[in-house]
């Protein structure tokens, strides 16, 4: 192999190479770019559960204080009978 035949393959192969890593980089940012919608999405799913959650509790602080109330209606009608 003449020395003209050996930079041209390696050359080549340098372009190949190069072709590859680019590739790859393409592959990599859509690997992250879906990562990041996925973490969004979690994070959008999570502040719904806590929203939920803080209706939840304020659903069983009210039912308490109803209970409360009825539990002090029920002992001021026993006292009255």
């Amino acid at each position: 192999m003449t020395p003209d035949e050996d930079i041209a393959a390696v050359a080549a192969q340098l372009a190949d190479l190069t072709e590859t890593v680019e590739e790859m980089q393409r592959q990599l940012g859509a690997v992250v770019e879906r990562a990041n919608s996925q973490q969004e999405k979690s994070e959008r799913q999570q502040a719904r559960a806590d929203v939920q959650q803080e209706r939840i509790d304020l659903a069983a602080k009210e039912l308490a204080d109803v209970s409360v109330r009825l539990q002090a209606a029920a002992d001021a009608l026993r006292q009255a009978i």
